[in-house]
């Protein structure tokens, strides 16, 4: 195995357990045999061991690495891996649905596994990775002899790493619109067609925290998706729930979600431009209890980050002034670039435009299934925050 060595200025987030390493932190390579993909020995510039990852020239992280351990990686290696996360997440309460394996935080970057009761999606997000994926395959056939195994790599990241955008069958063909059960409900979920793996696991107890708040309510969901906010406050006792969402195929989706839990009286979708709608109907003076914004990330790049802040601002600016005087606002934003304290101002700066008072009720991050690795800043990427709204 080839072995490669720090700058001799080491980066101290790497010694404190950050699995990346970027090529400008590397010294110069010589070995002309070494392939994008090859497993890699790091060392420190007096060479001492500091772990075995993939190595892609190609990316900017240079070397991902997979253990810090003088061990052989091999398929039992991705096996014990795929089982400590799931043996972890059992400990936690999960059984049907879960984030169950999640990159960083469970130590195989840029891995992603979501199972859906006995269903499997799969990303594998990076060269490296991608080149394991039969090991990671028979992990799970091994372990959960599931019902079906599908991939979602049409993500443009993964151009980033020289590899292609790519879906499809890692096992035998299956139908791939699932039924899966959460809180008592259930919801379809397309995991070929849908965003993402198909469904948004990391909302399952933030959907749950909404109860308190939407009994007798009149409720308002704007980016709904697939309904499965609005569906949850409906099921919670709210009176009436409005949905939108500018994807058409997303609304008919909600639709067909309210119906199969026999909600549809209560639940109505209908497709609109969130930007557009709320501010007309601020300026019609209509009115929630509850108004519910789960917004798509409006940047992956760090030189877009401002121009992020001002759509949350703006989005939620709109929805405080459709709420009732002590009603409550539900917001969330899932970019890792924008930070918990940077979504916390933004807020405030929304309200203090929007001449409203606001009382934080509840602020928290993604289900327990999507671990928070301090220091692996990737991992601490959703933000969930209700608050009372009241007329200053």
């Amino acid at each position: 195995m080839t072995k490669v060595f720090l700058n001799k200025k080491m980066n101290p987030r790497i010694a404190g357990g950050h699995p990346w390493i970027f090529g400008n932190e590397l010294q110069p390579i010589t070995d002309a045999n070494l392939m994008a993909g090859n497993l890699v020995e790091v060392y420190t510039p007096d060479k001492k061991f500091v772990g075995i990852g993939y190595f892609n020239p190609k990316s900017q992280i240079t070397v991902r690495l997979l253990t810090r351990k003088h061990e052989t990686i091999d398929e039992n290696f991705f096996y014990r891996k795929i089982m400590a996360a799931w043996q972890y997440r059992q400990k936690l309460g999960y059984r049907e649905n879960c984030r169950l394996f999640f990159g960083e935080a469970d130590d195989l970057p840029a891995l992603i596994i979501d199972k859906f009761n006995d269903y499997f999606v799969m990303q594998t997000l990076a060269l490296g990775i991608d080149l394991w994926k039969p090991a990671i395959v028979a992990a799970l056939e091994k372990i959960f002899h599931p019902k079906g195994i599908y991939e979602r790599n049409d993500i443009p990241v993964r151009e980033l790493e020289g590899l292609p955008q790519q879906k499809g069958f890692l096992s035998a063909p299956f139908p791939t619109e699932i039924m899966l059960n959460e809180n008592g409900l259930q919801f379809y979920a397309d995991i070929e067609t849908g965003q993402k793996t198909g469904y948004f696991l990391d909302q399952q107890h933030n959907r749950k925290a909404i109860e308190p708040i939407v009994k007798n309510a009149k409720v308002l969901g704007a980016f709904t998706y697939t309904g499965t906010f609005e569906i949850h406050a409906a099921h919670f006792g709210a009176t009436s729930v409005r949905g939108i969402d500018i994807s058409e195929q997303a609304v008919q989706q909600a639709n067909k979600n309210a119906a199969l839990n026999h909600l549809e009286n209560i639940c109505h979708f209908e497709v609109a431009n969130a930007f557009d709608v709320l501010k007309r109907w601020a300026k019609e003076e209509q009115k929630y209890d509850v108004i519910m914004l789960d917004p798509p990330a409006f940047t992956k790049s760090r030189n877009n980050i401002q121009n992020a802040l001002n759509g949350y601002k703006e989005i939620n600016l709109r929805g405080m002034k459709l709420v009732e005087n002590g009603g409550f606002l539900v917001t969330s934003s899932c970019t890792n670039l924008v930070n918990p304290q940077q979504f916390l101002n933004t807020i405030e700066m929304a309200a203090k435009d929007a001449k409203k008072r606001i009382r934080q009720v509840l602020f928290q991050t993604q289900s327990n299934d999507h671990p928070i690795i301090r220091g692996l800043e990737n991992t601490e990427y959703l933000k969930f925050l209700i608050v009372e709204v009241r007329n200053r």
